[in-house]
């Protein structure tokens, strides 16, 4: 399986209470269903309706669904890198609207503290799925078998970071073992990365490898 992140921009940060009682949230489309994204992905809203049940049964009910502060290379929730709670996973139509509270970790004060001084940041869903070629839609659907890690991460303006960083990570392939989520490498792409030993040889590749690592998904 591999790991899927799909990033959203449009999320509104919001606050509530006053003083002691003040509290600092996300809110807005972690999740949209039967829709190409501009990852050339589509999620059928029956499986994202199936997992999003599951989801709220076995982590936001019981206060477990949390997210983190950047982007990590797999699948697994850090706790040291938690930033905000997950409070609740609606569906509307074919939208799922979260909600998620910005915690007093770490991590949580330098999330809210750039959202104060006005930076941009979206929130990218994390998950680990199958992915299949559809010749009709000219996209890739995601299997049946798509479980979420976790709802929302909250991530830089998407249009910032290198692309090459998140085309990496999720090329990685993840998959059951022994009851646990283990990582296989893309080799090919790693040996041509760790084969450019000097920055300037790995600026001069990077588009082109990024672009080959793409065809071969």
């Amino acid at each position: 399986m591999k790991l899927i992140t799909e990033e959203v921009q449009k999320v509104k940060f919001i606050t509530e209470g006053r003083g002691a009682n003040k509290k600092m949230y996300i809110e807005g489309v972690f999740l949209q269903g039967d829709i190409k994204n501009r990852n050339g992905r589509m999620y059928p809203v029956n499986t994202l309706a199936r997992e999003v049940g599951r989801y709220n049964e076995s982590f936001v009910k019981k206060g477990r669904a949390l997210g983190e502060l950047g982007h990590p290379e797999g699948p697994t929730v850090n706790l040291d890198r938690v930033s905000h709670k997950i409070t609740s996973l609606r569906q509307e139509g074919k939208n799922f609207v979260g909600k998620a509270q910005i915690l007093s970790t770490p991590m949580g004060k330098i999330a809210s503290n750039l959202i104060s001084e006005g930076v941009t940041l979206g929130v990218s869903s994390r998950g680990v799925g199958s992915l299949k070629e559809d010749m009709a839609s000219g996209c890739k659907v995601v299997g049946e078998d798509f479980m979420l890690a976790t709802a929302a991460d909250i991530v830089a303006d998407p249009s910032a970071p290198d692309a090459f960083v998140s085309g990496i990570m999720e090329g990685k392939e993840w998959v059951w073992e022994g009851g646990i989520l283990r990582e296989q490498l893309a080799s090919k792409t790693a040996k041509k990365i760790n084969s450019l030993v000097d920055q300037n040889a790995l600026e001069e590749h990077k588009l082109g490898l990024f672009q080959n690592f793409l065809a071969n998904l």
